[in-house]
C-alpha cells in the first residue's frame, strides 16, 4: 500500500483509494465508527489532487481547514433531500484508521493533534458547505438546476438546462458567480493545484554548525552593522528616504562596503550600500519613519542570533526586484527577469535543492531560458532580437547569483560537468513523446534528433560542446543554502526530507518513509542513525522485523522489508532473510524477498514454501488491483488457470487467514466457483500431493 502516487498514475491512485477504503469502511464497522465511503474517497482526493505534496498519511491543521472550509464546499453536492454526510466524522475515522494501521507519515502531527485540528473547524464545516460563494463553477450549475427541478442525475435532462444557460435562459445569481470565478481566475481555488517535483533527503549539520558559518558571513555582518548604525535613536535621511551623502560616506567606511565614493554626489550612486539598506528594510531590520532611519527594536532576537539573522536576509532576497535589478533611470528597461522575477528565483533554488552534483551554468541558464518561453509570446521578434533579450536576462541571473553567492547561500567552482547533464537519451521515449515535445525542450534536453529544424539542431549541438570542451562554471546550494531552501519548501506544503529527521519515529513510521521517499544512499544513512539511537543492535533490528509482521497490508509490508533489506550493511540484509524464512508469520515476504534477489530458486523451496509464496503473490496481486471489483476482474482475466492456483494459495499455511478468506470470497465470485468447491479442491490436492517428493532447502 503506497501513500503517495504521481498526478498521472490515476488507476494506481484509484486502485489504492479503492482497497483503503473498503479496510477504513470494515474496520471503522468493527470499532463503532462513522465511515461514509464516498466521503472518504472524496477526503483522499483532496489530498491526492489539491496539495502540492500529495501524502495521504500526513494531516497538518492546514489541510484539514482546507478540506473542511474549501475543498468539500467547493467540489461535493448535497441535494435537497439527501442525508449529509459527516465529513469531520469520517475524517477522525480516517485519521485513527491511518495510525492504527501504520499508515501515517511520522513526519506529521500527532494523532491528538490532528482530531483537535477537526474539532476546531467542524462547527464552521456545515456553515462553509452551504455558502455558495465557496461552490466549485461545477456545483453551482447542478445546484442552479436542482433547484429549478431539473433531475441532475438524467444527464439528457441536464444537457438541455446546460444548453439553456448557454442562450441566457436560466436565472441565476449574478453575484454568486461573479465570486467563484473570480475565485478561479486568482488561483483560490483548489481543483489546479501542481504537484511539486519530490525532492532527495539532504544531509545538514547541526544548527550550532550552520550558526558558526553564518556568522563568518560578511552580508550578514553588514546588514547586523547597518542596524546598529542607525539605533534607536535613528539617523536623518532625504525626503526620498535616501541616505544623506555625510551619513553615506561614514556608513561605507563602517560596513566595508567598497562603494567609491570619490566624486559621488548623491547616495543612489553607491550600490552596494543601496542594496544594504534596501535588504535590511525589506528583512524588517531597519525602518524609515518621519525623515529618520531607525533599527526596528523587535528584530534584536534576530540580530542577535546569526542563524535567524542569515534566514532572515535569504528570505528577504524574494524582494530585492527593483534594488537588484531594476531599471536605473527612464534610458533603460528590465529584462525579462525582471517580470518573473521571484518565481525564476524559486525555480532555480528548487532545481539546485539535492542535487547530487552541482549544476552547470549552461544547463541552469538554459533551463530558466524555456521558463521565459514559456511566460512571454516571442514568436514576434527576430533572432537577433531574442538574443539580445536574453543576453540582458543572463545578466540579470548573474547579478542574482552574485547576491546569492556573496551572502553564502550557494559556491561557485570551474569544472567539468557532470554526464547527468549531457544529452539525456530518450531513445526509448517512443515517437509519439518526441513528436509533442516543444523544439525549445529538445534543444535543452539536447535531443538534437527532435529539433524541428537544422538550426534548432545545431543550437542542440552548440549546447552540448559547450558543456563538453572544458571546464566551465558549476553551482551548488551551500549547506545553509540548503537549510534555508527547505525550510520554504516545508512552508509552501512540500516534501523535504531531511537525514536524521526521523531518529525518533517508530519502527513502522521509519520503513514506511523509507520506502516511498528516500534513495538507497539516504536510507542507508538513516536507517544507521535510527539504530545508532536506540543504543541496542539487535533489539532495534526486533523492532524493525515486528513493524513489518504487524503491517496489515501485504505490498506495504514486502516493501518495507525490501527497504530493510536493502539499506543494512553489505552481508546483514541476506543473513537476516535467511533467518526470517524460518519466521511462521514473515517467512512469505522472506521467501518472496529471496526470491527476487536470486537467493533462492524455485527448485530450492519445499512444497510448503512454494504454496506460502503462491499465496503471498496472489493477495498481494489482490491489493494491487483494489481489492472487490477491481481483484474480481483480475482474477476473472486469469482464466481458468486462476481457480487452481487460488485452490493452491488456500491451501497453504499462509499465516494471513483473513486475507485468504477474502481471496476465497473474490474467486468465487469472479471465477463462479463456490467457496466449498475450493474446499474440496484442496482435498483432492492432498490426497494426488501424498507421495510427492519433498524439495531440497
Amino acid at each position: 500500500m503506497r501513500m503517495r502516487f504521481e498526478p498521472e498514475a490515476e488507476e494506481e491512485f484509484e486502485a489504492a483509494r479503492g482497497l483503503l477504503v473498503d479496510r477504513l469502511v470494515r474496520w471503522a464497522g468493527e470499532q463503532g465508527l462513522p465511515a461514509d465511503g464516498y466521503m472518504a474517497e472524496t477526503v483522499l482526493d483532496y489530498r491526492h489532487l489539491a496539495t502540492a505534496d500529495g501524502r495521504l498519511g500526513l494531516w497538518e491543521s492546514r489541510h484539514v481547514e482546507e478540506l473542511l472550509l474549501s475543498w468539500l464546499p467547493q467540489q461535493v453536492t448535497e441535494l435537497a433531500g439527501e442525508e449529509h454526510a459527516d465529513a469531520p466524522g469520517t475524517l477522525r475515522t480516517l485519521l485513527r484508521y491511518l495510525h492504527a494501521a501504520q499508515l501515517a507519515d511520522p513526519r506529521g502531527p500527532s494523532l491528538q493533534d490532528s482530531l483537535a485540528a477537526v474539532d476546531r473547524v467542524a462547527e464552521q464545516h456545515l456553515a462553509a458547505m452551504t455558502d455558495r460563494t465557496r461552490w466549485g463553477l461545477a456545483k453551482f450549475w447542478a445546484m442552479t438546476a436542482a433547484e429549478q427541478g431539473v433531475d441532475v442525475q438524467d444527464m439528457a435532462a441536464f444537457q438541455r438546462f446546460a444548453d439553456r444557460a448557454q442562450r441566457g435562459e436560466v436565472a441565476y445569481d449574478q453575484q454568486v458567480l461573479a465570486a467563484i470565478m473570480e475565485r478561479r481566475l486568482t488561483g483560490r481555488a483548489l481543483s489546479g493545484v501542481a504537484r511539486a517535483e519530490p525532492q532527495l533527503p539532504v544531509l545538514l549539520p547541526p544548527d550550532d554548525e550552520l550558526r558558526r558559518r553564518a556568522e563568518a558571513s560578511t552580508t550578514v555582518a553588514q546588514l547586523r552593522g547597518l542596524a546598529e548604525w542607525a539605533g534607536q535613536g535613528g539617523r536623518p535621511v532625504t525626503a526620498t528616504g535616501r541616505l544623506r551623502m555625510a551619513e553615506a560616506r561614514e556608513l561605507v567606511d563602517v560596513l566595508g562596503t567598497g562603494d567609491k565614493i570619490e566624486g559621488v554626489r548623491s547616495s543612489a550612486d553607491l550600490p552596494r550600500l543601496g542594496l544594504l539598506m534596501e535588504w535590511a528594510k525589506k528583512a524588517r531590520l531597519v525602518r524609515v519613519v518621519k525623515g529618520r532611519l531607525y533599527a526596528v527594536a523587535k528584530a534584536r532576537p534576530v540580530l542577535a542570533d546569526p542563524l535567524r539573522l542569515w534566514l532572515r536576509a535569504f528570505d528577504a532576497c524574494f524582494e530585492l526586484r527593483q534594488a537588484l535589478i531594476g531599471a536605473r533611470s527612464g534610458w533603460h528597461v528590465e529584462s525579462m527577469l525582471f517580470d518573473v522575477y521571484e518565481d525564476v528565483l524559486d525555480d532555480v533554488l528548487n532545481t539546485l535543492y539535492s542535487l547530487p552534483y552541482p549544476m552547470p551554468w549552461p544547463r541552469l541558464r538554459d533551463t530558466v531560458h524555456l521558463a521565459y518561453r514559456t511566460s512571454f509570446q516571442l514568436d514576434a521578434g527576430l533572432d537577433l532580437q531574442h538574443r539580445m533579450w536574453f543576453e540582458h536576462a543572463d545578466r540579470d541571473l548573474r547579478a542574482v547569483l552574485d547576491l546569492l553567492d556573496d551572502l553564502g547561500a550557494i559556491e561557485r567552482d570551474r569544472g567539468m560537468a557532470d554526464p547527468v547533464f549531457l544529452d539525456i537519451d530518450l531513445s526509448d521515449a517512443g515517437p509519439e513523446l518526441l513528436a509533442d515535445m516543444p523544439p525549445e525542450l529538445a534543444e535543452l534536453l539536447g535531443v538534437a534528433g527532435a529539433a524541428t529544424n537544422p538550426a534548432a539542431r545545431e543550437r542542440a549541438d552548440a549546447r552540448r560542446e559547450e558543456l563538453t570542451a572544458g571546464p566551465v562554471e558549476l553551482i551548488r546550494l551551500t549547506e545553509l543554502g540548503t537549510r534555508a531552501v527547505r525550510q520554504r519548501l516545508l512552508a509552501a506544503g512540500r516534501d523535504a526530507p531531511l537525514v536524521g529527521e526521523l531518529a525518533q519515529a517508530s519502527a513502522a513510521g521509519l520503513l514506511g518513509v523509507l520506502a516511498e521517499d528516500y534513495d538507497p544512499d539516504a536510507a542507508r544513512t538513516e536507517l544507521a542513525g535510527w539504530i545508532t539511537a536506540r543504543g541496542e543492535r539487535e533489539g532495534a533490528l526486533r523492532q524493525l522485523t515486528d513493524a513489518v509482521r504487524t503491517m496489515t497490508f501485504r505490498t506495504r509490508a514486502q516493501a518495507t522489508l525490501d527497504v530493510l533489506l536493502a539499506a543494512l550493511p553489505d552481508g546483514e540484509g541476506e543473513r537476516l532473510l535467511r533467518t526470517l524464512r524460518r519466521d511462521t508469520q514473515l517467512a512469505p515476504l522472506a521467501l518472496n524477498a529471496l526470491a527476487h534477489r536470486e537467493l533462492l530458486s524455485p527448485e530450492d523451496m519445499t512444497d510448503a514454501e512454494s504454496l506460502l509464496v503462491l499465496a503471498e503473490s496472489l493477495l498481494q496481486l489482490v491489493e494491487l488491483a483494489g481489492g472487490g471489483d477491481g481483484a474480481e476482474e483480475t482474477l476473472r482475466a486469469q482464466g481458468p488457470q486462476a481457480r487452481d492456483a487460488v485452490a493452491a494459495a488456500l491451501d497453504s499455511a499462509h499465516p494471513d487467514r483473513a486475507g485468504l478468506d477474502e481471496l476465497r470470497q473474490l474467486a468465487a465470485r469472479a471465477l463462479g466457483t463456490h467457496g466449498a468447491r475450493f474446499g474440496r479442491a484442496r482435498e483432492a490436492r492432498r490426497s494426488s500431493d501424498k507421495s510427492g517428493r519433498k524439495r531440497r532447502r
